[in-house]
């Protein structure tokens, strides 16, 4: 699974409500466990959903879906 799969996924997700605003994500392990891929893998996706503005990273605290 790419990259850009995994962030349409998780944009379906946020969008369908699975994820809330304000709600913290996975880890990257979990994610990267949940879709069977390299933990470098889901950074490039979570890339995407923040450019997506989607999610917004908190240094030290997790990736949170953006209000």
């Amino acid at each position: 699974m790419s990259s850009r799969q995994i962030a349409d996924d998780l944009t379906a997700r946020i969008r369908s409500g699975e994820y809330t605003p304000g709600e913290k994500l996975p880890t990257l392990r979990e994610l990267a466990d949940l879709y069977s891929v390299s933990v470098s893998t889901i950074q490039r996706a979570l890339e995407l959903t923040r450019e997506r503005g989607l999610t917004i990273g908190r240094p030290g605290a997790g990736i949170y879906v953006a209000d």
